[in-house]
């Protein structure tokens, strides 16, 4: 089908839609605020539009008739996103269970980000509410991992598990009582509480329009519940977020408003679909993430995953063609070269790790000429590692665990 961006009451444009015929559904509606909301541009536009309602049965009366067409077209095998704050909830979860069923009821997923503190007497509103439903048990869903937490222990990364006698999780060990590692893991199943920062007043995606959600919301979203060439629907667009990520997804789209305004802004961005990069989602916010933005980008290069709160691993690089994880070490600028190479040795062994790999990024004068075969079996040293990617790393080492250019 050819993707649009449609101007009218949603209401009456999804009565024209058939059955059956939408694999995703994102609404982020009046959430009842009672209030008028208007936002200048720095370009000196205006937006205006009103989220006040008479009283709460028309309010509800009004989501109730839209919801029921949504489920109409929704497939069997499709997802229903209701984004709202607390201003409303209560009333939208349950016309949700009424038109969806109790039993359709997936995640309520919590959109959490700073804000500034204001005056109001009580605890500052830092999150929003998105009601996760689907049409039937048949529906679908691509599981994306997140990055550990930086306070997980090394060897919940590291080592594989298994149930044991009492069927209770535990290490998994061999023939000889080692514990057995795994390549497996490679990362952590996403959680229904979702840490994206609201958009930055000066980010280069903002269009101005006082509702504007983040891309990286709804790219999420979209990339959970559909694949390529899927159909989003979005019935209340305003700046058209959700149809610029399915844009950007490969993903076709309908988009509906009723503001004039608010489809020549979607259309707009869909013309030239801008994403900013959020430094906070990149580095993250957490006190334990010790390495230096240096050795992430280090990390970066040889596709290796950060190791924090560890004085002989900063990364450990998944060979998956091998079977095999190799402990990597960024030499501290502290740190002479045997000094680095014992750290490593032992955060090796511990984890029973054959292979070590020490980047060496500065030169110590009393240790000219000693090579890796004299200091500590099992560990490689690269002297200019901005020369080695990965795969280069990989491919040269030989079966006997000796390197070679």
């Amino acid at each position: 089908m050819e993707s649009s961006v449609l101007l009218g009451d949603c209401l009456t444009i999804l009565q024209t839609l058939n059955d059956n015929s939408i694999d995703v559904i994102y609404l982020d509606p009046p959430f009842f605020s009672q209030k008028n909301y208007a936002m200048n541009t720095s370009e000196g536009k205006k937006y205006v539009f009103s989220d006040k309602w008479e009283n709460p049965s028309a309010y509800k009366d009004f989501m109730k008739n839209r919801i029921k067409e949504c489920y109409r077209v929704l497939k069997d095998t499709g997802s229903i996103f209701l984004h709202c704050d607390t201003s409303a909830s209560h009333f939208l979860r349950s016309i949700l269970d009424e038109i969806f069923s109790p039993n359709n009821f997936l995640n309520e997923i919590i959109w959490t980000y700073k804000r500034w503190s204001n005056s109001k007497k009580g605890l500052l509103s830092c999150h929003q509410t998105i009601f996760f439903y689907t049409k039937s048990k048949n529906y679908t869903f691509n599981k994306l991992l997140g990055e550990y937490s930086p306070t997980t222990n090394l060897d919940q990364i590291l080592q594989e598990r298994t149930r044991n006698e009492v069927n209770k999780s535990s290490y998994k060990k061999d023939e000889n009582g080692n514990v057995v590692n795994t390549t497996q893991k490679k990362g952590v199943p996403l959680s229904d509480v979702w840490n994206i920062p609201f958009l930055n007043p000066k980010a280069k995606e903002r269009t101005g329009y006082p509702t504007q959600k983040p891309l990286e919301l709804l790219e999420r979203i979209i990339k959970i519940s559909s694949n390529e060439g899927d159909i989003i629907l979005d019935p209340f667009c305003g700046s058209g977020t959700s149809l610029v990520a399915a844009k950007i997804l490969n993903r076709n789209f309908i988009g509906i408003d009723n503001s004039k305004e608010a489809v020549t802004i979607t259309q707009n961005r869909l013309n030239n679909p801008i994403k900013s990069e959020s430094q906070l989602l990149k580095k993250g916010n957490s006190s334990f993430m010790t390495l230096s933005p240096e050795k992430m980008d280090i990390l970066r290069q040889f596709n290796a995953k950060p190791v924090y709160r560890n004085k002989g691993l900063d990364g450990l690089i998944n060979d998956f063609e091998n079977d095999r994880i190799i402990a990597l070490k960024i030499q501290d600028s502290d740190e002479d070269l045997y000094e680095s190479a014992q750290k490593l040795d032992y955060a090796k062994n511990k984890r029973n790790l054959d292979l070590g790999i020490l980047l060496q990024t500065h030169s110590d004068i009393q240790l000219l000429g000693i090579s890796d075969k004299n200091i500590f079996p099992g560990i490689k040293i690269i002297k200019s590692y901005k020369f080695f990617l990965n795969q280069l790393i990989l491919d040269n080492f030989d079966d006997t665990n000796k390197f070679s250019l």
